[in-house]
């Protein structure tokens, strides 16, 4: 799906993927791109921003409420901070701006594919009965997109999903940074380092749901935790600087393995 308003730039965009043998629905705005979202699969979805009509923001969240996999790059003039920000934080996969190389657009469309049809194929090296995972009061249905704790059930997106199954079934121990990178996102990028981040603030404002004593908050800011020592939560994501991540728990929390 290519969603550009600008006649000239789009008409040369589809014949230039086209002679790439890549098949191409265009469309000048955000409505028609929206009504035929619903009716057809795409394998990638190029939106620009400014747009008659529904934006290229308005269209990425209607189509996140279909489909959370489909991978949706954004083509745009916007260069502002805050709008890279805002779209990678709404779950797009890339972010181009123009003026561009057609030769770039290719290649990182190239390996977006590469990387959501390896995706696909991806197992994991074991796994827990069922795939549900249980932490202290936190019980996480893998299967079924759920994290559930007695305040609180959340029904969580196929990718934060799949970062917390692989923090779960790595409970207490280090992850890479680069492993979670290329099991979920495929790759090690920059673009899918800022998109993890964002995933991965996320999941931890999930697990803070229990409120903590102000009086247990670090407020030296020479100290890298959050919390002063000893008064850790029970559960949380650590950041260990520069390597990885680590889902913490003080519950007998390594899951069986079958």
């Amino acid at each position: 799906m290519l969603v550009e308003d600008n006649q000239n730039l789009r008409k040369v965009l589809k014949d230039y993927l086209e002679t790439l043998k890549f098949n191409v629905s265009d469309f000048s705005n955000g409505d028609a791109a929206s009504e035929s979202f619903e009716r057809h699969r795409y394998d990638i979805c190029i939106f620009d921003i400014v747009m008659q009509g529904k934006s290229g923001f308005d269209l990425l969240a209607e189509i996140r409420k279909v489909d959370e996999q489909v991978p949706v790059v954004f083509l745009t003039a916007r260069t502002d901070k805050e709008d890279k920000i805002k779209a990678f934080k709404m779950g797009c996969d890339d972010y181009i701006t123009k003026p561009f190389s057609t030769e770039e657009l290719i290649l990182r469309i190239e390996a977006i594919l590469r990387r959501t049809r390896q995706h696909a194929k991806v197992k994991p090296v074991y796994k827990v009965t069922n795939e549900v995972y249980h932490f202290g009061k936190f019980t996480f249905d893998h299967a079924n997109l759920e994290l559930s704790h007695p305040l609180k059930t959340r029904t969580l997106t196929r990718k934060e999903a799949e970062l917390m199954r692989i923090l779960c079934e790595n409970m207490n121990r280090l992850v890479q940074r680069e492993e979670i990178l290329r099991k979920v996102w495929g790759n090690d990028d920059y673009a899918s380092g800022r998109s993890m981040d964002v995933f991965l603030t996320k999941l931890r404002a999930y697990l803070a749901i229990e409120p903590v004593d102000p009086k247990y908050l670090n407020t030296d800011p020479s100290k890298r935790s959050k919390y002063v020592e000893g008064y850790e939560p029970d559960i949380e994501i650590k950041n260990v600087h520069g390597t990885g991540f680590m889902l913490k728990s003080k519950f007998n929390p390594v899951p069986e393995r079958n």
